[in-house]
């Protein structure tokens, strides 16, 4: 019971297997966005007190396990992630490649 993470009147444990794509799952996680991501995935979870405890990044699919307190959907982590994500990539790499779909990056789910 010393793992579980509390709020204040509960103790939880939520970890997710969460696993997303890219648009047309386009092989543009492979290369230098596959650096990059992780610590942009990392930093967007903490601002919605969540913690990736284990993640891979494919060429073509992503694949995350997150622990997301209770009081989040974790639709709304995901989503959240997700977004923010696209706007950053759109923003530092949407000038540099051709074929980039600008800020919608992931493909719905």
């Amino acid at each position: 019971m010393d793992e579980n993470e509390s709020l204040s009147h509960s103790k939880w444990e939520c970890k997710y297997h969460v696993v997303f794509i890219p648009k047309c799952r386009r092989k543009t996680l492979y290369k230098a966005l596959r650096k990059h991501l992780g610590e942009v995935f990392r930093r967007l979870a903490s601002q919605k007190e969540s913690r990736i405890l284990e993640g891979h990044l494919m060429s073509d699919h992503v694949h995350m396990l997150i622990s997301i307190p209770p009081k989040y959907a974790v639709s709304q982590v995901i989503g959240y992630i997700k977004g923010k994500s696209a706007i950053h990539l759109a923003r530092v790499y949407g000038e540099k490649k051709r074929n980039f779909v600008g800020q919608h990056f992931w493909a719905r789910g």
